[in-house]
């Protein structure tokens, strides 16, 4: 197999991904040894662990290969859509680990400290908030649940999500208006970073 490899050091990527297509593994392989290293780089820069990263990417050229018949050229070059479902990848496991630890959270007993009532009401709050965060678009719903669970500064999630600081900071912008404009209608007027 290394030898067909090697013989498909000329072609390029998009030649590749329809050879992929056509269940042609030695392309999927040439398109791994171009990318797989990048494709690490990147998925550990989110995820910050190896074990993670290397799953990512594994899961990312399974979807290369799976796909590679609806890849579209003119839309955009080959590296730049494999390197996107690496991302994908990555930050879906980002998500997948915030939740894990969300739900491990959720079922330790919530801390007595004003009465039942206050419990009640704080736990109220939390779904309102939870709620309110899944109504945002998923851009800036991933910021603030990066930063306000994950407790990711803008600067780390500028780098984590591959991202200009300037777009983290619009995006989180954004979704601090509409979650106190989603929070104001329900006439809940909260401070929602102390009720994740």
């Amino acid at each position: 197999m290394r030898v067909m490899s090697r013989q498909l050091t000329h072609l390029s990527d998009e030649a590749l991904v329809l050879m992929a297509a056509r269940s042609e593994e030695s392309a999927l392989a040439e398109l791994y040894d171009r990318y797989g290293r990048a494709a690490y780089g990147l998925a550990l820069r989110v995820l910050r662990d190896p074990a993670l990263a290397e799953d990512a990417v594994q899961e990312a050229f399974l979807a290369v290969w799976r796909s590679a018949a609806r890849f579209v050229p003119e839309k955009s070059k080959a590296s730049t859509w494999i390197l996107t479902l690496v991302h994908r990848r990555a930050v879906d496991t980002v998500r997948r680990e915030q939740r894990r630890r969300a739900d491990t959270l959720e079922r330790a007993p919530e801390p007595t400290v004003g009465g039942v009532d206050e419990d009640a009401w704080l736990r109220l709050q939390r779904e309102r908030v939870q709620e309110a965060l899944r109504a945002l678009p998923d851009t800036q719903r991933e910021a603030l649940e990066l930063a306000y669970y994950g407790g990711f500064s803008q600067s780390e999630l500028a780098e984590r999500l591959g991202q200009p600081l300037g777009t983290i900071k619009s995006r989180m912008f954004a979704g601090l208006s509409s979650l106190r404009a989603l929070l104001g209608e329900t006439g809940t007027e909260v401070s929602w970073t102390s009720t994740i």
